[in-house]
């Protein structure tokens, strides 16, 4: 099931026996567990009938017997194991989640990996339970997620900012909305859109130095702002390091190659859907492809190619980071 398809269920009061939740992104799982926690059961039942436990502090035998306990005047109970990852001979489960109480709700938290499908547990969880992968969001998709996250709260965020959040930020979903969430406290009463100087004067992030303006210099081969930006993430590669940097140049001059092969320039709504940007880019991509032909495309992305093995410390000896940076954007724009 996916995490809409488990939270519509859990709305409708729609409870399974058993909730194994795995994989790489912590933030579905937290949700899911969660809500299970504040709504099955109500605040005078949690005192007989809710149990969170860790992997850590626990052993699969105890988790088995706390789960066969009947509920206490109420209809059902509320199991939670917490970092499950950490519990050893998980698979012993198996014993229960082939015959599991009805009047048990078991959330087990497996955070940061998935189960080996291999595993007799795996194959009756995905028979007998809701199994629930929660994979990493791609960089590319988290400015859709920041979106959405926002339309659900009735704001709306400018493309800008929300690529901005997402190079800042990266694809952790948890650190996203709580920052997102601050946003939203501070913004005046009658402002309902997060735009790049809201993101700059309340999270620190520069509207005028960061990877998309540096794209956006390289578009135009405006070399004055290309170097001003490098200058400015040479000397703070902590908060702009060059591997972070080379990753969004790759996938600018990617998406640029695929423009210029793409068979319908003309029709926007197509272009953008067929290269999975926000149209509002297509002005930049248009801008680029006039500078840069797709034989020079494809040896920006060779060039890239190299500079992140030299970022590594492979043949660079003693060159800095900042050094490598000024180097490689020189060559992309001569």
């Amino acid at each position: 099931m996916t995490y809409h398809q488990i939270m519509t269920a859990l709305k409708k009061k729609d409870y399974s026996p058993i909730y194994f939740l795995m994989g790489e992104e912590p933030y579905y799982i937290d949700k899911i567990t969660n809500y299970i926690v504040e709504h099955v059961l109500t605040q005078k039942e949690k005192d007989f009938n809710q149990t969170i436990v860790y992997g850590k502090d626990i052993d699969t035998p105890s988790i088995i017997n706390i789960a066969r306990r009947f509920p206490m005047m109420s209809k059902r109970q509320v199991v939670v194991v917490k970092e499950a990852q950490d519990l050893k001979k998980i698979e012993d489960l198996i014993f229960y989640v082939n015959a599991p109480l009805k009047s048990t709700v078991l959330v087990i938290n497996y955070k940061y990996k998935s189960l080996d499908k291999r595993l007799k547990l795996y194959k009756a969880l995905d028979t007998g339970a809701i199994l629930f992968e929660s994979k990493k969001l791609y960089d590319n998709k988290v400015p859709d997620w920041i979106r959405e996250y926002l339309d659900e709260r009735n704001f709306t965020i400018n493309p800008v900012a929300a690529l901005m959040l997402t190079e800042f930020l990266g694809n952790d979903l948890n650190k996203i909305s709580n920052e997102l969430d601050k946003l939203i406290i501070t913004m005046p009463a009658n402002q309902k859109e997060i735009t790049a100087d809201i993101i700059e004067k309340n999270i620190g992030i520069s509207k005028d130095f960061n990877s998309f303006e540096l794209n956006k210099a390289l578009a135009t081969k405006d070399v004055l702002k290309a170097n001003r930006i490098v200058n400015y993430f040479g000397a703070n590669q902590k908060t702009n390091p060059i591997s972070a940097t080379i990753s969004t140049l790759y996938y600018f001059f990617s998406k640029l190659l695929a423009f210029h092969y793409a068979p319908n320039k003309t029709d926007n709504k197509a272009i953008a859907a067929a290269l999975k940007i926000n149209p509002f880019f297509l002005t930049e991509y248009r801008e680029a492809a006039k500078k840069y032909t797709p034989k020079k495309s494809v040896e920006i992305i060779a060039l890239l190619r190299e500079y992140d093995v030299k970022s590594k410390g492979v043949n660079s000896y003693s060159a800095t980071p900042a050094d490598l940076l000024k180097e490689l954007i020189y060559k992309i724009m001569h």
